[in-house]
């Protein structure tokens, strides 16, 4: 492997995310977050001269790393519209669907783009560089009860209220641009042995905020059940209890929330079979690349 392989983006759980596509030689597949490309490659080492990868990302920093092979093909678009964008290339059934949520490595590495606590910089955090909604929008524009409840929903914080209220404030006397006048703003807010974690709480609700990740999600894994061909497989991996919450409920249902309607015997159909026990990384993944530490990889097929 040359040392800088995967310079943009570690991929976390690389042969155990793709092994659990269970690939065929000549089935068609998609990676619906390319990224650095890695979990692709992987993928293209299992296809044969008559399969198919389609991959997806909506960030264009990413298109630099299209794999040059006439069986791949890069659509740089969000996975909410993985259904309409496969039709435009004729596929309406599939074999395997590979997620890898999360931000890349690439994306909290690039101090502009404003993922990151570490860098001081202007508040973005869009994954979709041509989107009119970032952090700064979110931060100036929202009203007090809409940026409570975000930070309570996303952030899963008990003080959203205190930290919505103190926004609302200090942009009275200037607009918030960037993170070292919000980590200012939250000074109050974050006692010295907890600080780190609770901005990276305050910084995730922010960018699920901007990217709408959840309602991408559930709509992406809505659209998966119906693109998958039976037998086909889903491997996923998330990275915070929300995200997983979501997927988990999905595979063992078919729904986010309720329950499903059972017959006279009580019983109901579920339209994926759980493949294996949920995995995360070895120690010694998360030694070599720290952002593994919180993945979770959940792999379904479809009845």
């Amino acid at each position: 492997m040359e040392h800088n392989e995967y310079e943009y983006h570690n991929p976390v759980l690389l042969k155990e995310t793709v092994n659990g596509l269970n690939i065929k030689p000549d089935g068609v597949y998609v990676d619906v977050t390319f990224g650095g490309g890695g979990h692709s490659k992987e993928i293209m080492r299992h296809l044969g001269p008559n399969g198919k990868l389609f991959a997806f990302d909506q960030d264009t920093d990413a298109l630099k790393n299209a794999i040059d092979d006439e069986r791949f093909i890069l659509i740089n678009e969000n996975f909410r519209f993985i259904k309409r964008f496969l039709r435009v290339y004729g596929i309406k059934q599939v074999d395997g669907i590979l997620g890898d949520f999360g931000v890349s490595s690439h994306q909290f590495d690039v101090a502009e783009r404003g993922f990151s606590t570490r860098f001081d910089a202007e508040l973005d955090m869009r994954m979709n560089q041509n989107s009119s909604l970032s952090a700064y929008e979110v931060i100036n524009d929202y009203d007090e009860a809409a940026l409570s409840k975000m930070f309570f929903s996303y952030g899963e914080l008990n003080n959203a209220r205190g930290l919505a209220a103190a926004i609302v404030t200090a942009r009275k006397e200037e607009p918030i641009k960037n993170s070292e006048q919000l980590k200012k703003i939250f000074s109050r807010f974050l006692p010295a042995h907890k600080s780190n974690k609770i901005l990276a709480q305050i910084y995730q609700a922010i960018r699920i905020e901007v990217n709408q990740e959840m309602d991408a999600l559930r709509e992406f894994l809505e659209q998966s059940l119906e693109i998958l061909k039976p037998g086909g497989r889903l491997s996923v991996i998330s990275y915070h209890s929300l995200e997983d919450r979501l997927v988990k409920r999905f595979i063992k249902n078919g729904m986010f929330e309720g329950e499903p309607e059972r017959d006279f015997f009580g019983r109901f159909e579920v339209p994926f079979e759980t493949i294996g026990k949920l995995i995360v990384p070895t120690d010694e993944e998360i030694k070599q690349n720290n952002r593994a530490r919180s993945a979770k990889l959940r792999i379904a097929e479809k009845k």
